[in-house]
């Protein structure tokens, strides 16, 4: 009704006073606005205070009225020009600065050619009715919320308060709401539901714990969260809010516990705009009051399954004495367990009695008559009765007291099934007289020491002391048992004892003497027991004979070391290893050689230190090994960490189970290397001693060809000295040039191959091969002797496994030797003529290569030394005496074997390798 009659004071008397500009128009320039507006409805002149502020533009050509000072929409009613507007009540909504909005009411009239628009100011009147719709909506949501929560089921209920939130936050264009409740556990406040826009950013989410942001807060007011004021003054708070504005809505029930209702995203002016603090905590209340109701509600009837469920677990219930019927009343649960038979109804004294054994009956009576009459608690034990007899006891713990006094007093208790503790009592009483037959006849000898003032005095001995030791508790009185006790081994009972006191058990070792004279060993295992107050009472222990025990694991340890330094101490390698080349133990000098502590091996896979072809071959080894063969030795070559190849002479034993499955390798290794590299440094020098040998044939293999170019050279210069040359024997000249070049490369290139130190690794060749490079080094060299070379089948397709080069050193000394005594024998025979003849053969396993000469052959007493190091048979001076001595190593580590025999015409020398299989 204000508003009312502001509005039409305003309209009756806005209008008497004349304006200069207008004349025969009379207004009031300080109350409303009036427009003048041509026939087109564009401004002409504005008067009017509320004018000022608007950005009103006048004058000729000036936009419309409808399409430039309106807030878009507001428009609706108005169409075509002023004319078309007399006689209807305009209300328009001009847009001010900012978001301002000027709500007023008017109506047109004409004015000579032009048009009045005559408006008075109704902002205040339409925001109080948006207010009172919003006020009504706010109610009419809030009881819609209310009646929802109180009708929905327990499941839905976070369902309808999402949604309820969702309402809210569409209603009154809130980005981001949740609604806050206290958690019961000690995490502090946690969000029960939040709800965002899709638009809005996600602030908050359902179940969100906010921790004690919230406990301070006055809950009887809202709170208006500004960004600025609270950054400072509650950083916790603005951090909640994402540093933005929002609003905190309280809600308090009778018991004090709280919930918050929070708006994120939220500004002061909006916020005042259309719901006051009183709407919002009208909303609040709302969702708040019957979620509380529902939660409490659920917490109760969690609590009371939890109740029944655990009456059940133990078998327990209530009852109560019911003064005006004289009866007792059974919790259902416990009528159930009694009464399975029957529902559940109060009982007569008589017939509750009736329920247990009649042994039980009287001192149950007795009991329940104190605590009728003279309000004394009742606390005994009694068993229900079961007239068959035939299932173990059940026993109920039965305990009553008096509650209140006067109309108000009642007699209540609970009964609690308590037959598994009262059966294992029985079991216990049975055991432990059993114990006491056991204890009599065990041959250990249990004993109890009391504790008194810190010291531990012997109390019990079971009877199995007499025969053990001969002494009585009486013999082993005060401090008689320290007596008795080993002068070596008195510290470590004393340790014992204070181990017992500070731990509470203990365990040890030590000699005890015997009435005769000898000392046992007993292994004493002990415990303290404590009372209510932790403070000892006694110790319980045994004695256990371990005199053969002890001496039969004191003999085995010694041997044990004996054996343990031997391998420590073995400057040889020893380790165990499985099939995989794992090791599992290694002694201090493989662990040396490894680089690492012997600590440090197990685990170590010997296979990292081999070749792929060294630990084929290892493993190939190792594979073969049985229960008849268990050992296998072989020279293994290794990689070291920081080293050249090292080699290792390396002993194998495989371990088997019952099955002939291996299970372990124990290996023993001795290191060669030293030996190798100095047998590689014999070969080496004995193969450039061969090669010094070879320089004079060399030479001349290489000088011929030089001397067949030479002369080429010079039939050619004259040639064209002469100016007769021909196409043909030019080419033919200087082809034999070239013929004779390549010749001499080949032998220089094989020269400078053969002189090379051979390959660590074993390699696959042709054994052709060696026979055809020994040939072109020493085949001319050895006819210009004139020494006839024969061959005869040296065609061969199996391989070996072994040094292409060093074969070659060996038919090479072959060679030389024949050579030299083919030689010797033509200086006292003039007529000889020396032959050597190469020829090769081969099976299925081995392949021979022969080389015989026609000499006078080898003395027979002479054969068994001539492969003996430094043994020859030539003059002083002349040979060194290892070619054939370092031809038999060389051969023997490709597995073969070097012979030599007298055959009709001279002497046989035979090179047996085995073919390899790859």
């Amino acid at each position: 009704m204000i508003h009312g009659e502001r509005f039409f004071g305003r309209l009756l008397g806005g209008f008497g006073e004349q304006a200069p500009e207008s004349p025969g128009l009379q207004w009031r320039t300080d109350a409303g606005i009036q427009l003048v507006l041509d026939p087109q409805g564009r401004v002409i002149d504005a008067h009017g205070l509320q004018r000022f502020g608007l950005g009103l533009a006048t004058g000729e050509g000036t936009p419309r009225l409808l399409l430039d000072y309106l807030v878009p929409g507001s428009t609706q009613a108005l169409e075509g020009v002023p004319a078309d507007w007399t006689g209807h009540s305009l209300d328009l909504d001009f847009q001010g600065p900012g978001l301002n909005v000027l709500n007023t009411r008017g109506w047109v009239q004409p004015q000579g050619d032009h048009w009045l628009l005559q408006l008075l100011d109704i902002s205040d009147l339409r925001r109080h009715s948006q207010q009172a719709g919003s006020r009504e909506q706010c109610m009419q949501l809030a009881l819609s919320i209310t009646q929802q929560l109180r009708q929905c089921s327990a499941a839905r209920l976070p369902e309808v308060i999402h949604e309820a939130l969702r309402c809210v936050a569409q209603q009154w264009r809130v980005p981001c709401v949740a609604l806050a409740v206290r958690s019961d556990t000690a995490l502090g406040w946690r969000l029960y539901s939040a709800y965002h826009a899709f638009d809005a950013p996600l602030l908050w989410t359902s179940g969100q714990t906010v921790g004690e942001v919230l406990d301070d807060l006055d809950a009887t007011a809202p709170r208006h969260i500004n960004a600025d004021l609270e950054r400072s003054r509650t950083p916790l708070l603005n951090s909640l809010f994402g540093n933005a504005d929002g609003l905190l809505v309280p809600y308090r029930d009778q018991r004090g516990q709280s919930v918050w209702l929070l708006l994120g995203f939220y500004p002061a002016a909006q916020q005042r705009r259309l719901m006051s603090d009183s709407d919002w905590l009208l909303v609040c209340a709302a969702m708040a009051g019957p979620l509380q109701d529902r939660l409490r509600d659920q917490q109760h009837t969690a609590q009371q399954e939890r109740m029944v469920a655990l009456q059940e677990l133990l078998g327990t219930g209530w009852w109560e004495w019911l003064q005006p019927s004289r009866q007792i009343q059974l919790a259902a649960q416990l009528s159930a367990s009694l009464l399975p038979e029957l529902e559940p109804a109060a009982l007569t004294r008589e017939a509750w009695l009736a329920l247990f054994h009649p042994a039980d009956r009287d001192e149950i009576s007795s009991g329940f008559n104190a605590l009728l009459e003279h309000g004394k608690a009742l606390l005994l034990c009694a068993r229900v009765h079961q007239p068959q007899g035939g299932q173990p006891a059940r026993w109920y713990r039965i305990q009553g007291q008096v509650l209140g006094a006067g109309a108000g007093r009642r007699i209540v208790g609970y009964m609690l099934d308590i037959s598994d503790i009262k059966n294992q009592q029985l079991q216990a009483a049975a055991a432990h007289a059993r114990l006491d037959n056991l204890i009599a006849s065990s041959p250990a000898v249990i004993y109890v020491q009391r504790y008194d003032e810190g010291a531990l005095l012997p109390a019990f001995f079971s009877d199995s002391l007499q025969p053990l030791l001969g002494w009585s508790l009486d013999d082993c009185a005060g401090g008689a048992l320290i007596e008795k006790i080993h002068p070596d081994d008195r510290e470590q009972y004393f340790e014992r004892t204070r181990q017992l006191l500070r731990q509470g058990s203990s365990r040890s070792r030590y000699r005890l003497r015997d009435r005769s004279g000898e000392y046992h060993w007993l292994l004493d295992e002990a415990k303290l027991l404590r009372d209510d107050l932790g403070l000892p009472v006694e110790a319980v222990g045994l004695w256990l004979d371990i005199t053969e025990t002890t001496e039969a694991a004191d003999r085995v340890k010694h041997s044990e070391e004996r054996y343990r330094i031997l391998v420590e101490d073995s400057p040889a390698m020893i380790c165990r290893y499985l099939p995989d080349l794992t090791l599992t133990f290694g002694n201090r000098p493989l662990a040396t050689y490894l680089e690492c502590t012997p600590e440090q091996l197990p685990g170590i896979s010997l296979g990292d230190w081999l070749s792929s072809e060294q630990r084929q071959l290892f493993a190939r080894r190792i594979a073969s090994l049985s229960p008849e063969f268990p050992v296998s030795t072989a020279e293994i070559s290794l990689q070291l960490p920081g080293r050249e190849h090292a080699w290792w002479v390396w002993s194998d034993r495989g371990v088997f189970d019952a099955q002939g499955q291996l299970l372990e390798i124990q290996a023993v290794g001795r290191d060669n290397t030293e030996v190798r590299r100095s047998q590689q440094q014999l070969t080496h020098g004995a193969k450039m001693a061969t090669l010094g040998e070879m320089a004079t044939g060399l030479a001349h293999e290489i000088n011929q060809p030089l001397n067949v170019m030479r002369m080429a050279i010079v039939n050619v210069l004259k040639r064209l000295g002469n100016g007769d040359v021909q196409i043909d024997y030019l080419t033919e000249k200087l082809t034999r040039i070239d013929s004779q070049i390549q010749r001499a490369a080949r032998v220089v290139d094989h020269m400078r191959v053969f002189g090379r130190r051979s390959e660590i690794e074993q390699q696959v060749f042709n054994p052709v091969q060696a026979l055809e490079g020994t040939l072109a080094l020493l085949g001319e060299g050895l006819r210009s002797k004139g020494v006839e070379v024969r061959t005869e089948e040296l065609v061969c397709s199996v391989q070996v496994r072994g040094h292409a080069d060093q074969l070659e050193q060996v038919l090479i000394n072959l060679l030389v030797n024949g050579r030299d005594a083919l030689l010797s024998k033509r200086e006292t025979d003039h007529d000889f003529q020396p032959l050597i003849t190469l020829s090769a053969e081969a099976d299925s396993s081995h392949v021979r290569l022969w080389v015989q000469d026609n000499g006078d052959g080898i003395d027979p007493r002479l054969l068994e030394r001539i492969f003996e190091p430094f043994f020859t048979t030539k003059p002083v001076g002349i040979g060194t005496g290892l070619g054939l001595s370092v031809s038999y190593g060389i051969i023997d580590n490709m597995g073969g074997r070097l012979s030599v025999s007298n055959s009709a015409t001279g002497a046989r020398f035979c090179v047996e390798l085995p073919v390899s299989e790859g």
